[in-house]
């Protein structure tokens, strides 16, 4: 290149430290910053599970228990009795109707039609498990204690299967907690709603002790299944912090909300195990960024100097469990890729991000300085803390002249030498700055990558480059850095698949077919397959295949107990 050797390109620049105040090390048994403990009101409805699971073991063993409970169930619904009305007999006759499989069916199918419509797969699936395994547990109660309806007291309703637990109650109150969790925002709505569905509850409970129907025993017991054990549930699998319901959101799902407790759990973190000050931290560049959460991190400088602006990512078991479901899938679709593996933690991920950080500027090549991680969670929440790199914008954005596209090929080139791949090659990952590249995001890079991968990468980046400019340009230019030959390699082993998501659309949006394009201008060369069948695809492929099908058989045996059929 004109001016500038190759050699002297992979210098690392100095980088102004950022001042720390003192580290504290959290004790053992101190929480964490953000802690995911059960709250006094999740400890409560675990404790009535346990009084429900002693109970039935206690009627079930023993005879004598089972005896003295009837006699005071029927005690209670005896002088309930007494005060019997022809009026409140009718008026709790309709309000029993509330316990009616069609009220359970339209309240069950609208919350599945609402999370639908809002594309709230997550409480989707979650509102399905529970409702199953709800309809589950009181038909499989009710069948092993056997309870019949009360006697010696007058039955005025309607009923029909065993009494304990008292199945329309706890189908009702499970249909109530499954709206407030999964469509109610929590904090006041939340608390006003179980207020106001605590109304049809009490008086459908009122309505079957007045007419008889159920023994008191049988609707509590139907209260801590309905009710109590969904809400433990719920908080377990979808988490205001991590799943909030809210209906103004911005950006994309895997975005977390880094204000209130998340927010103030990061400072905390940041200051204890980084020794950072930090003034504020805010979402940034949310846009290009589909795996992580990306922040701008303020930091207090020394006395009489400008704060200092720090860049992190904020990555949370969700991200991981998105990317194993989709290399999953694509598993399915094209076969494991040749260097493609699954992060078995959060931990891991961000230790790996760290490592390559490093390994990356070892080598030379502009990425910026890590300056380690912080713990917000443990084995959930991570926060990987690097510098911000000032003054540069993204390639989307930048003025691509030769320099750099120059640049941007020695940069490839230097990853072919050193043996790295980044394997996340788009716009939003090169910044430009002083006509030099600089490469972010190596979460996913590889060490000693195949010759297929360095082949994507050096494609990747000739068509983020083409973008702003013409493939003609960029391709002479390569032709300085790379043969012909590896050229047309690289665009014989890309397609869709191999191309970024954010590449993808800026190409469709773009009009100009820059991959076959490309592919006219280098020496003509064999596409290569990416196609990898194995008997483990096969055994994959009739694995999922073999799943879908018993889940739906399952489904359908149980939608019938759960008030959807």
């Amino acid at each position: 290149m004109p001016g500038r050797t190759l050699e002297s390109r992979f210098v690392l620049p100095s980088v102004t430290r950022t001042t720390r105040t003192g580290r504290r090390r959290r004790p053992s048994g101190e929480a964490p910053p953000l802690p995911r403990p059960i709250n006094a009101s999740g400890r409560f409805y675990l404790s009535m599970t346990g009084l429900v699971l002693v109970l039935w073991a206690l009627i079930m063993a023993f005879e004598p228990a089972f005896v003295a409970m009837t006699r005071g169930d029927v005690a209670v619904l005896e002088a309930i009795a007494e005060l019997r009305t022809e009026a409140g007999t009718s008026v709790m006759k309709t309000v029993s109707h509330l316990g009616d499989e069609w009220v359970v069916r339209v309240l069950r199918w609208g919350t599945v039609l609402a999370l639908l419509a809002f594309r709230r797969f997550r409480h989707l699936l979650v509102y399905l498990f529970v409702t199953l395994l709800v309809a589950a547990v009181v038909s499989v109660a009710a069948v092993a204690i056997g309870r019949m309806r009360p006697l010696g007291v007058e039955v005025l309703g309607d009923w029909s299967g065993y009494a304990h637990p008292s199945q329309p109650v706890a189908a009702l109150g499970m249909s109530l907690i499954g709206i407030l969790y999964t469509l109610v925002p929590a904090g006041r709505p939340r608390n006003l709603g179980k207020w106001l569905a605590g109304i049809p509850i009490a008086l459908l409970i009122a309505a079957r002790l007045y007419l008889a129907v159920d023994h008191p025993t049988d609707v509590l017991a139907s209260l801590v299944v309905g009710m109590a054990v969904p809400v433990v549930l719920f908080r377990l699998f979808t988490p205001t912090e991590v799943w909030p319901v809210t209906y103004h959101r911005h950006g994309r799902s895997a975005h977390l909300d880094v204000g209130g407790r998340r927010g103030r759990a990061i400072i905390s973190a940041l200051d204890q195990q980084l020794g950072l000050n930090v003034i504020s931290v805010e979402p940034f560049a949310l846009e290009g960024s589909a795996g992580s959460t990306p922040l701008r991190i303020m930091v207090a400088g020394e006395e009489g100097e400008e704060p200092t602006k720090l860049f992190g990512k904020l990555y949370a078991s969700s991200h991981l469990r998105a990317d194993q479901w989709y290399k999953f899938g694509r598993a399915i679709a094209y076969g494991r890729l040749e260097d493609e593996g699954l992060f078995t933690s959060v931990r891991r991920l961000v230790e790996y991000e760290d490592y390559l950080l490093r390994l990356f500027r070892d080598a030379g090549l502009s990425t910026p300085e890590p300056l380690g991680f912080v713990e917000i969670t443990p084995e959930r929440e991570y926060l990987i803390v690097t510098e911000f790199m000032s003054g540069a914008v993204e390639l989307g954005r930048a003025e691509v002249d030769d320099d750099v596209i120059d640049d941007a090929m020695a940069v490839v080139r230097r990853m072919w030498d050193v043996g790295l791949a980044h394997r996340d090659i788009k716009p939003a990952n090169i910044l430009v700055r002083d006509g030099s590249i600089l490469l972010i995001d190596v979460a996913f890079a590889t060490v000693r990558p195949t010759p297929w991968r360095q082949a994507v990468d050096l494609a990747n980046m000739m068509l983020c480059l083409a973008l702003r400019s013409s493939p003609e340009r960029v391709y002479e230019r390569a032709l300085l850095v790379f043969t012909p030959e590896e050229v047309a390699e690289a665009f014989a082993a890309t397609r869709s698949v191999t191309i970024p998501s954010q590449s993808r659309a800026w190409l469709r949006t773009d009009g100009r077919d820059l991959l076959k394009r490309f592919r006219q201008l280098a020496p003509e060369r064999r596409p290569i397959s990416i196609q990898h069948w194995s008997w483990r695809r096969f055994g994959l492929v009739g694995s999922v295949l073999l799943a879908i099908g018993v889940v739906i058989s399952l489904g359908l045996a149980l939608l019938g107990a759960a008030g959807l059929q």
